[in-house]
């Protein structure tokens, strides 16, 4: 029994902390969308025609996957989103060392003063992209509002 509760609490605790590192992400990206873009089109990726879409979607995307892990509901659809937009940070900042530049990730805050893409950020998307995993494969959890409701 007290495994199972430990599990539990594990799937609350990973909950809290993608959906967080995820919503905290969000909140800059959506006062400044414009800068936002820049960031996004540094990693020359995209077409120019999905840079501002990206921009504007991506932020709102994050902050709704977000809450929805923290409150406990869609835990299913916001870790799949979740980890489908990791994989997608991890194959962009890949890009970027393998390229050897080095820009401005973009990841919490659109100023040209943030973080740059590194093996570092490299590791922290990969540790969030198991997190994200964990809360497919394993469920909401005892504490999420979904396993209430249902």
């Amino acid at each position: 029994m007290s495994q199972l509760l430990k599990n539990e609490w594990l799937g609350l605790i990973f909950r809290l902390i993608v959906g967080a590192v995820f919503i905290y992400a969000s909140l800059d990206k959506i006062m400044h969308p414009e800068a936002f873009a820049k960031a996004v089109y540094n990693y020359k990726i995209l077409p120019p025609a999905l840079i501002n879409l990206t921009a504007l979607f991506l932020p709102w995307l994050e902050l709704l996957t977000g809450a929805a892990l923290i409150l406990g509901t869609k835990v299913e659809g916001a870790s799949t989103i979740i980890s489908a937009l990791l994989v997608v940070f991890l194959a962009a900042v890949t890009s970027t060392l393998l390229s050897g530049i080095s820009i401005d990730c973009g990841c919490f805050t659109s100023s040209s003063a943030g973080r740059k893409t590194g093996w570092a950020l490299l590791v922290q998307d990969a540790a969030l992209l198991l997190l994200s995993l964990h809360l497919f494969f394993r469920g909401p959890g005892r504490f999420a509002l979904e396993k209430k409701i249902t």
